[in-house]
């Protein structure tokens, strides 16, 4: 099964790190859906929710004030400026 490596930072502390298989987020552009596969991008954050699909299936959400996501190879990074 095809997964994405995921880090969720924010200044304070690593908030979430795994593997997933989806992950949801509002940027700038509007609401960012990313599956395995996805073509590398850079995107800045807006305030909202970021959904995380682990590969057990569980779903994680984490408010999000602000940051950047970017997307590579498989591998996701999104740092937060605060989340709650």
């Amino acid at each position: 099964m095809n997964s994405l490596k995921v880090e969720l930072v924010s200044p304070e502390k690593r908030v979430w790190s795994g593997e997933a298989t989806q992950i949801s987020a509002r940027t700038l552009d509007g609401d960012l859906g990313i599956l395995p596969g996805h073509t590398p991008l850079l995107g800045v954050l807006v305030d909202g929710l970021v959904s995380i699909k682990g590969v057990d299936g569980t779903i994680s959400e984490f408010n999000v004030h602000g940051g950047f996501l970017s997307v590579a190879k498989d591998r996701v990074s999104i740092l937060g400026e605060s989340t709650d």
